[in-house]
């Protein structure tokens, strides 16, 4: 009779068991065409408002032909936009970059007062408008601003100038990398840190050699999502540039220009440039997730094989 008992409960057991490892290779129940239906609706969407538009920039920027592709990039106009673009992403992107190592450092390892207020105001730019952010820097520096006169006076000018395009990009693209590593960094904890301190490390041999590895591919990703933004922002910039043709245009700006124009083949060309970097930004920022996946892999199987 007990032996019946004992063999009815590991016939459940066992049962039990299958359940819960199907659940884990099949956590939802529904039917097959209700997930194809599900991945059809998004894959539909994903063509309509990504492909097919991302598409159509390039079919509009070869519509006149090659010739005229390379005639409208190597346009004086267009080629000013694009040294303008990637001069303020050079000088940037590396500045936020040291704001969001030292702030995700400083959140992520240390206590102390303003914690708190540090971490909302990195958010700030997230909540603000980029056109708010490019009134902000009028009211300040521009001629009728509170700096302006001083400025004049110093032969200093910055709205309608190249200073006051890069400061509208700094602003708007500053949480981008410390929003990427401070979580990272919060979940490695601070162990490392402390062991390579009773070593006798010191702070920046800590930082160089402890916590700058563990996070380079967070960085990576920060960088990449800032350096995409630095290069396609219009709101902020649009309001410091002052709109001069050839000189404080951006690649975004440039293209706004030549569309009211009509000139709809050259806008498209420039606007293709920005596309490809979208590409490019996509495959890195994939990169980048493998390999943070892949640091993460490793971190969590350290202490199963010690």
């Amino acid at each position: 009779m007990n032996g019946d008992i004992a063999a009815r409960d590991k016939r459940a057991f066992d049962a039990a068991a299958a359940r819960e490892r199907a659940k884990r290779l099949h956590p939802t129940t529904e039917k097959p065409w209700v997930r194809y239906t599900l991945v059809t609706i998004a894959l539909l969407f994903l063509a309509c408002f990504l492909v097919v538009p991302l598409l159509s920039v390039f079919v509009q920027a070869f519509s006149k032909g090659v010739d005229y592709y390379l005639t409208s990039l190597a346009d004086p106009d267009a080629w000013s936009a694009i040294k303008l673009t990637l001069i303020t992403a050079v000088i940037a992107v590396p500045l936020n970059v040291v704001f969001g190592l030292a702030a995700s450092w400083a959140i992520a390892k240390f206590e102390f007062r303003g914690k708190s207020l540090l971490t909302t105001l990195i958010d700030l730019p997230f909540s603000v408008s980029p056109v708010i952010a490019g009134l902000i820097y009028v009211l300040l520096f521009g001629a009728q601003g509170w700096l302006g006169p001083w400025l004049d006076d110093h032969n200093v000018q910055i709205i309608f100038a190249v200073p006051g395009i890069v400061l509208a990009t700094i602003f708007v693209t500053f949480p981008f990398v410390a929003r990427e590593l401070i979580p990272l960094m919060q979940a490695q904890g601070t162990d490392e840190e402390e062991a390579a301190r009773v070593l006798g490390a010191s702070g920046w041999q800590i930082f160089r050699r402890v916590t700058l590895p563990n996070v380079k591919w967070g960085l990576l990703y920060g960088v990449i999502l800032c350096n995409a933004r630095a290069m396609g922002e219009f709101g902020a910039v649009s309001v410091v540039s002052g709109h001069i043709r050839g000189s404080t245009n951006t690649m975004p700006l440039h293209v706004e220009i030549l569309y009211n124009e009509y000139n709809f083949a050259a806008a498209f060309a420039v606007a293709s440039l920005l596309a490809l970097l979208a590409l490019v930004t996509l495959c890195l920022k994939l990169l980048a997730e493998r390999k943070m996946d892949q640091q993460r892999s490793t971190k969590a199987q350290e202490p199963a094989a010690h």
